[in-house]
């Protein structure tokens, strides 16, 4: 008798034993959910923005962590997704031009962070914009048994506050991205918000890079209104996760690809542009570096959510991957951050830009053209209503500036500290001469050791391509070669 009581006690901890080494590798190898959306600034409660609607993201970002600092690689879908999803700066391995026309595979040796989830054994899925500057089979990133809902995957996003999908994710360790419309709901060329908007447009600031006209004030109010719907279908996604068992063991990221939709910030390098909303929540025991309900002010790039993704998981990074880890044990700060724009739609332009904590110093390359050239956005309201003060003299210097194709700047300094809207261009100012300096070696040293290659101009045959998609509106001497007299 004794024996056999001691065989159930020993069967008995020996199940123990396995339920809590079950359990202690669900909390160390948790799920990872990116809640990624389009076109939106961090304009939110808890990034301290008194006339917000966000609860939801509030609430994520008290029991998670919230990065000040973060920025995206490129102000634009195709060129940041890219580097995202690769981990690597979209200029390493030729995706750096919106939208690449002449899509090829990846390099030998690259892959995708889904790819590595998968080979790591998790599902992984898509819902549903992609928008990547190369060309892969999606079933080899995906998961094919995934249940997508009945829409164009490439460029749809989660329909209205439906999350009710995510019931086929119980009892699986899945890598998810689910796409949200952001600043892209309601549509982006209108001129009146709805009428239900939660902010009117007395209630808010028009910085000075913009005419204080009711177009903007209409523009940003409208924002506000997307920013809140956002967070709405945020509340949906954290309210499924939780009715199906997934929250406790699921690390989600939330974040956007670039900044708003007004002017100056979508496709641009300034604050408005590339910093974004970084907030990661994740179960309790999976890390235990970095305490929940913190803020942290470090710099961050956008290739950093990638191999935290990867890190939080338990799996490791590849070599190749350009980004760090931001709770690793062995975690250095940046002192800088490097953004890139290129060839946006037909407008060839190439631009880098270096964020280190104060400053932000910018350099152009193609000074023979203006800031604003003719491009896709041009039929919106606020484009079309900057024109026509420019043309009646009612810009201000400032914003008369991003027209002028004589007087572009190669280099652009701005203290962001005393200059938080980038209006003070330092570069010439001999009292910043050593930080510019600073800030330029950095650059150099980083487009000769990534081997940058927006330095190599695109081919003609991908240049024919953009032209006949844009139905003549290329002005850009690069297609001089394709027209005719």
């Amino acid at each position: 008798m004794p024996s056999l009581r001691l065989f159930h006690v020993a069967t008995l901890f020996a199940a123990s034993w396995i339920l809590f080494c079950q359990s202690s590798v669900q909390a160390e190898r948790p799920n990872v959910l990116w809640i990624y959306v389009d076109d939106m600034s961090d304009w939110m409660g808890c990034y301290g923005d008194k006339i917000a609607n966000t609860p939801n993201i509030d609430s994520l970002a008290a029991g998670g962590v919230l990065f000040q600092r973060a920025y995206i690689p490129a102000p634009v879908c195709s060129a940041a997704r890219s580097a995202l999803i690769t981990g690597t700066m979209q200029t390493t391995h030729g995706l750096h031009n919106h939208r690449t026309m002449i899509k090829k595979p990846l390099p030998d040796g690259i892959v995708t962070v889904a790819e590595l989830f998968r080979k790591a054994g998790y599902l992984t899925f898509n819902e549903a914009k992609d928008d990547y500057n190369f060309d892969r089979d999606r079933d080899q990133m995906y998961s094919p048994e995934f249940n997508r809902p009945t829409r164009k995957q490439v460029n749809s996003h989660m329909l209205g506050l439906d999350a009710s999908w995510l019931e086929q994710l119980q009892g699986k360790k899945f890598f998810g991205q689910i796409q949200l419309k952001g600043g892209k709901t309601g549509g982006e060329t209108g001129s009146k918000y709805p009428a239900d908007s939660r902010v009117s447009e007395d209630q808010v600031t028009v910085p000075p890079q913009y005419p204080d006209h009711p177009v903007f004030r209409n523009a940003i109010a409208r924002h506000y209104e997307q920013i809140a719907e956002t967070d709405a279908q945020v509340g949906a996604i954290i309210a499924a996760l939780k009715a199906y068992k997934l929250w406790d063991n699921t690390a989600v990221f939330f974040f956007t690809d670039h900044g708003s939709p007004l002017p100056r910030a979508k496709q641009f390098l300034f604050e408005d542009g590339t910093k974004i909303p970084l907030v990661v929540h994740w179960p309790n025991g999976t890390n235990k570096l970095t305490q929940h309900g913190t803020s942290r002010s470090d710099l961050v790039s956008g290739i950093d959510i990638t191999t935290s993704s990867l890190g939080l998981a338990g799996i490791e990074i590849p070599s190749f991957m350009e980004g760090t880890d931001l709770f690793a044990s062995d975690y250095q700060p940046r002192k800088y951050v490097i953004s890139a724009r290129d060839r946006m739609g037909n407008a060839i332009d190439r631009i880098r830009t270096v964020r280190s904590q104060r400053f932000r110093y910018t350099r152009n390359y193609m000074t023979d053209r203006a800031l604003y050239q003719p491009q896709y956005r041009d039929g919106y309201a606020t484009f079309t209503t900057l024109r026509e003060l420019l043309g009646s003299g009612k810009l201000s210097p400032l914003q008369r500036s991003y027209y002028d194709a004589v007087n572009r700047q190669a280099d652009e300094l701005y203290d962001l500290q005393n200059d938080p809207h980038q209006t003070i261009n330092l570069a010439k100012n001999p009292e910043f001469a050593e930080i510019l300096s600073e800030h330029r070696q950095h650059l150099d040293q980083w487009e000769d050791a990534t081997d940058d290659k927006g330095r190599y101009p695109e081919s003609q045959a991908a240049l024919k391509l953009v032209f006949e998609s844009s139905a003549g509106t290329c002005v850009s001497p690069e297609y001089d070669f394709l027209k005719t007299e």
